[in-house]
């Protein structure tokens, strides 16, 4: 252990994976305060709590069956002469619940769908589950991301870890203020779509680098920021 830490190579490997298992829970996040929001005021933090928890136990699991992730990218069948892997299977069926799950969402924005939590045992049953299922997604995509980028298995859960508890963080702000400004709401859900394409594309084989999807999603939320400031100027100034 303490060769690592006296090691450059190591600490430059660890704040890079790091900053980027932050990023690529941007995603992970937005869905998690988006599906949370259905509940209660007072078990929207439990949901989102158990959520990313469930993401920490699950992405360091994987990453102690390594040579099992690896494996997924074996060839099961072939379509066409395109062959089909686990890994393409998982990532085909999380971007179509995910492009689905957005699409149901905005379709309700737009609307106006109110929904009615009948049975709250049931209704926060359900949002977990959601979760759970897109955490299987967004931690694959992680801990793929990790084994390529770190040599050192001590390297990359610590910077899971810390990913996931700067998610932590940030989770209930977001979740405050896109439930604050319906606007955002509707972009957010417009992310998750364009990343549920991506997911099936790379399902398919087609690779679209995460880089081009963070630049737009950092412009249009640029963009909305600009919106905003205009929005409450303008309520300042009439009152």
């Amino acid at each position: 252990m303490m060769h690592l830490l006296s090691d450059p190579a190591v600490w430059a490997s660890f704040l890079t994976l790091t900053v980027l298992e932050i990023v690529l829970g941007v995603d992970n996040v937005i869905f998690i305060s988006i599906a949370a929001a259905k509940l209660p005021e007072e078990q929207r933090r439990s949901a989102r709590l158990i959520g990313l928890s469930g993401a920490l136990v699950l992405r360091v699991a994987l990453l102690f069956s390594i040579a099992w992730i690896v494996s997924l990218k074996d060839p099961l069948f072939e379509v066409f002469g395109h062959p089909f892997s686990w890994r393409d299977m998982i990532l085909l069926a999380g971007g179509l619940f995910l492009i689905w799950k957005a699409s149901t969402e905005i379709f309700d924005e737009v609307e106006g769908v109110k929904h009615e939590a009948n049975v709250v045992a049931a209704s926060f049953a359900s949002v977990l589950v959601q979760i759970m299922v897109l955490d299987v997604v967004f931690s694959l995509d992680s801990v793929i991301t990790a084994v390529g980028i770190a040599n050192h298995l001590e390297v990359m859960i610590a910077a899971v870890v810390i990913a996931i508890l700067v998610m932590m963080v940030a989770a209930e702000p977001i979740s405050r203020f896109v439930e604050a400004h319906p606007s955002t709401k509707m972009l957010a859900l417009a992310f998750l779509v364009m990343v549920g394409m991506a997911l099936m594309a790379d399902g398919f084989g087609v690779h679209v680098e995460r880089g081009f999807i963070y630049a737009a999603m950092v412009f249009a939320g640029g963009v909305e920021g600009l919106n905003l400031i205009r929005a409450k100027r303008r309520r300042a100034a009439r009152s």
